[in-house]
């Protein structure tokens, strides 16, 4: 009877156990099949910490369009993981090819929310874009399709209607009066007022994001493989700011060995930054005039 009680007691009590051994440790847990490493313990910012705005590169020129490339992942989160790459590397390297492309060609101004192997949480990156008031805002990745290794091809996401309306409403929930959305400031105008405004600034910018990612379709058709289903909308919330056209470009498959060697390749990097460099100086132009003629 004893052992029989025993053995009750430790199956209840090895999770606990197990789960404060990695606490205390601060291990990370292997998990390959999946591709990915999750980790216990995070270092988080202190209460009222302000958020470190990246360097902007370009014209010094407060008036010329301003581009915030976000590379997905980074630090304890490699993202996706191939044979021989993962996705925060692959990812980075894109990003920073872009950049190179767009300052060579000059014109825009360009931000990162990081050029190095560091961890943002998603309402960091969505933060520093509009904390820097960007004009547009392009998350980059790797998609993975498990052990479907053959599946390949770019796609592109922008935010569905129905997480665009609830991203609205919790932004006009949470914010102060003293916010500023699409330029106009928010403060004096009651809850309902605000809330209309956020609503009427989502859609537009949904719009805009829809926009550049049939651009990004248009210009990079003869430079990169898309999917099948390259125009996709999902519930992302990298996407949810509510006055920053924003879109996630998913480059290939990371897990479909001949793309990942593509991607991680200069000419493949080269060819990527071609395609969206064009899409975005067109978007940038089509605003510009638009915001004139307005």
């Amino acid at each position: 009877m004893f052992w029989y009680r025993l053995q009750i007691a430790l199956l209840f009590l090895f999770p606990v156990i197990l789960l404060a051994g990695f606490y205390v440790f601060g291990r990370a847990i292997p998990v390959p099949y999946l591709g990915r490493e999750y980790v216990i313990t995070l270092e988080l910012a202190e209460p009222g910490t302000t958020l470190a705005l990246p360097e902007i590169q370009g014209p010094d020129d407060q008036d010329r369009p301003l581009l915030v490339i976000d590379a997905g992942h980074g630090g304890h989160d490699p993202g996706a993981v191939g044979t021989s790459y993962r996705e925060k590397t692959v990812v980075l390297a894109l990003a920073r090819m872009l950049r190179d492309q767009l300052l060579t060609e000059g014109g825009i101004r360009v931000a990162m929310t990081r050029d190095d192997d560091r961890y943002l949480a998603l309402a960091e990156r969505v933060a520093i874009a509009r904390g820097l008031g960007a004009d547009l805002f392009i998350s980059i990745h790797a998609d993975s399709a498990g052990e479907q290794g053959e599946v390949s091809g770019a796609s592109i996401y922008t935010l569905s209607d129905e997480a665009s309306s609830e991203a609205a409403a919790r932004f006009a929930a949470r914010e102060n009066e003293a916010d500023v959305v699409n330029g106009v400031v928010m403060s004096g105008q009651s809850e309902s007022v605000n809330a209309i405004l956020v609503e009427l600034s989502q859609r537009r910018t949904s719009a805009d994001s829809l926009e550049f990612a049939q651009l990004i379709l248009r210009e990079g058709e003869e430079e990169m493989a898309f999917h099948p289903q390259p125009l996709r909308s999902a519930a992302l919330g990298v996407l949810r700011a509510p006055d920053v056209p924003s879109v996630l470009f998913e480059a290939g498959f990371i897990s479909n060995s001949r793309e990942a060697r593509r991607l991680a390749s200069h000419e493949g990097q080269r060819s990527f930054a071609l395609a969206l460099a064009r899409a975005v100086r067109i978007f940038m132009a089509t605003r510009s005039v638009a915001e004139e003629a307005a």
